[in-house]
């Protein structure tokens, strides 16, 4: 099996930064490339007591400056260690559209972090990497932490 076409779903936390660096030494290794994605998540503030849509489109610039900030750290990074890389940003649910993704791109790992933003789940694994894992057609990699040191 060929771990050349990697996708790494971010959102520019610790934890995906984390699952990043896994990602480009792995596509180093392969001679691989990645392809960072982050999904813009507007049902975090769909119940919110927002009233206006001037708020909306406040909130919805906050989330594309956030994804291209996150983005933008995987493709310096892969940058910097010579490695391929591309960006997406797609509006809608996280785990549906990684899923979705993975398998419209023909990926051959995923490789995420194991911590996301939602309630009493990130005390266990995290609500969208357990769907991941569970769901996707291909080999996922969950990074909990960083890496040890090589010493």
């Amino acid at each position: 099996m060929s771990f050349r076409n990697i996708l790494v779903p971010t959102d520019g936390s610790e934890y995906t930064k984390y699952a990043v660096d896994a990602a480009i030494e792995l596509a180093v290794l392969t001679g691989g490339k990645v392809t960072a994605l982050y999904v813009l998540d507007k049902s975090v503030y769909a119940n919110s007591p927002m009233d206006t849509a001037v708020t909306l489109v406040n909130v919805y610039e906050a989330l594309e400056k956030e994804g291209a900030h996150a983005t933008s750290y995987v493709l310096e990074k892969a940058r910097e260690a010579g490695v391929e890389a591309e960006e997406k940003r797609i509006e809608g649910v996280p785990s549906n559209v990684i899923l979705q993704e993975s398998e419209a791109g023909g990926y051959d790992m995923i490789i995420m972090g194991s911590l996301g933003r939602t309630g009493v789940s990130k005390l266990l694994m995290g609500s969208v990497s357990e769907k991941i894992v569970r769901s996707a057609k291909c080999p996922v990699m969950v990074v909990k932490a960083a890496p040890r040191s090589k010493e």
